[in-house]
């Protein structure tokens, strides 16, 4: 006799947010009282959501289980970018690479102007590579060390460098995220770096200003000559420096701002590395060795031997399985459809322009937290609230703008996503600890939202010219009584404008 097969039910609210009640409760317990990291507490929280999947909503596992893979799928670039800069910031540190940018830094940046200068600096870097990862594992990790030196809190210059990467994130028209956000939401890549600059420019002149007022409570500060000499000879005690290894980042970064594929651009600054370490008396194994695990230095000082100790492919698999296990949850979250059930209830609050913003905001950090990576929290609110915009008489750009100034940037700021993770592998700062000074990514959406209220910059159909698909709803491909809706909803919205 064969078996009926089971009807699939739809997720329900109540029954949607029970795994991520669970997660947040077990992660509470977990770091506040243990410690402990969020590798456990995530797989707890993907354990029961896979529970109801099977047991209450009739899924089979093996559809459960494609899910996740297919989650876990769509970031194995990612992945293996992570590896690559992993043996790329080795083989900077044993070829001589990053303790030369540090041993330069120290002699030319000043209390006083650094964090503004790293911004700055973290900025152009960012935006001529487009990858905010890339910026963070080469001059991050130098940046980090200049700081250490200079007495400036270390969370500080990291909230700092985070802030001027992910500003050039946004902003590069070479960004993967930059690409991916207007592809979603239906505008065109320099509309919608055009329309950012309304919100970024504010947000990223508000951290500027910041910085630079808290630099000044550096001014006057009797520097440590003598720490700084003596870090500065202990660099000098164990390797090579000479300013012919700057022209290293400069042609790595100029190899990804030429549109050479991220990872064989990152494999070059990799072997260029390798390269100089013959300079610094290594061999073959020794480069090999660099670049598996890392380096250990051992120069006497212990600043010095903290901050040029670390790099390698290894250093990294922490952070790999971390994601791993973030995307096994928001994988079973997207395939049974709990997560759409969550955002819907959402866009059901959103009646004005402005709520509409909010809950975009909000569901782009909503998955940023549960799927744990910034190309899902552009990507599934993209998907969910695009008809939503236009049928609003609102230009795409308008959501290609929201997407990037959430679902981009406050990724760094979830210690478990993709990118809060990276960051505190490559910069050597726990998450919670940089974000409270990562003003630009704290900024971002609030001054999208303030936008999204008060209407400045707020493009409708008629005032986008980009949008003729949008204007004239006998181009969207919708049923009859969707077209209907579509109209009268474009007509209250510009009557009430």
């Amino acid at each position: 006799m064969s078996k009926v097969p089971r009807e699939k039910k739809e997720a329900t609210l109540g029954i949607s947010v029970i795994p991520v009640l669970v997660l947040v409760a077990v992660l509470s317990v977990s770091i506040i009282k243990f410690g402990a990291d969020a590798h456990i507490p995530i797989l707890v929280g993907a354990t029961v959501a896979a529970l109801i999947a099977v047991f209450k909503l009739g899924y089979k596992w093996e559809e459960i289980e494609a899910g996740i893979i297919d989650s876990i799928g769509t970031v194995m670039q990612a992945i293996l970018i992570l590896a690559i800069i992993g043996m790329l910031i080795g083989s900077w540190i044993a070829g001589g690479i990053v303790p030369t940018l540090i041993y330069y830094g120290l002699q030319i940046l000043s209390p006083t102007f650094f964090l503004v200068t790293a911004l700055f600096l973290s900025s152009i870097v960012s935006i001529a590579t487009g990858s905010s990862w890339t910026t963070a594992g080469t001059v991050g990790v130098a940046l980090i060390g200049i700081a250490q030196g200079l007495g400036i809190s270390v969370p500080l210059a990291a909230g700092c460098i985070v802030s001027g990467a992910y500003f050039g994130d946004k902003m590069s028209p070479l960004s993967d995220t930059t690409n991916l956000a207007p592809a979603m939401a239906g505008s065109t890549l320099f509309d919608h770096i055009k329309h950012m600059g309304y919100t970024t420019g504010l947000s990223y002149g508000i951290t500027a200003v910041i910085f630079i007022i808290i630099g000044f409570q550096y001014r006057g500060q009797e520097l440590n000559t003598a720490e700084i000499q003596g870090i500065l000879d202990a660099i000098k005690t164990i390797y090579v420096v000479k300013p012919v290894f700057l022209l290293v980042p400069v042609i790595t970064i100029a190899a990804v701002a030429l549109k050479i594929p991220a990872i064989p651009g990152l494999i070059i600054g990799v072997v260029l590395g390798g390269f100089c370490m013959i300079f610094q008396g290594g061999d073959l194994g020794a480069i090999l060795d660099a670049v598996q695990n890392g380096v250990v230095a051992e120069s006497g000082h212990e600043m010095v031997d903290q901050l040029l100790t670390g790099g390698g492919m290894q250093s990294m698999m922490n952070t790999i399985s971390l994601i791993m296990c973030a995307l096994t949850f928001g994988g079973i979250l997207e395939t049974t459809g709990m997560m759409a059930c969550i955002a819907g209830k959402l866009l059901d609050k959103a009646k004005s322009t402005g709520s509409l913003v909010l809950v975009t905001i909000l569901s782009c950090l909503f998955v940023n937290i549960l799927c744990a990576d910034q190309y899902l929290g552009i990507a599934l609110p993209g998907k969910m609230f695009k008809d939503e915009y236009a049928e609003r008489g609102l230009a795409p750009r308008n959501l290609s703008r929201v997407l990037e100034d959430s679902g981009t940037v406050t990724s760094a700021l979830v210690p478990w996503n993709t990118c809060g993770a990276t960051m505190a592998a490559f910069l050597g700062v726990a998450t919670f600890s940089y974000a409270p000074f990562a003003f630009f990514n704290i900024l971002s959406p609030i001054v999208s939202v303030i936008y999204g209220f008060t209407g400045f910059s707020i493009m409708t159909i008629d005032e986008d010219p980009a949008s003729d698909q949008y204007t004239h709803p006998m181009k969207l491909k919708k049923s009859p009584e969707e077209l209907e809706r579509y109209v009268e909803n474009y007509r209250k919205t510009h009557a009430s404008a």
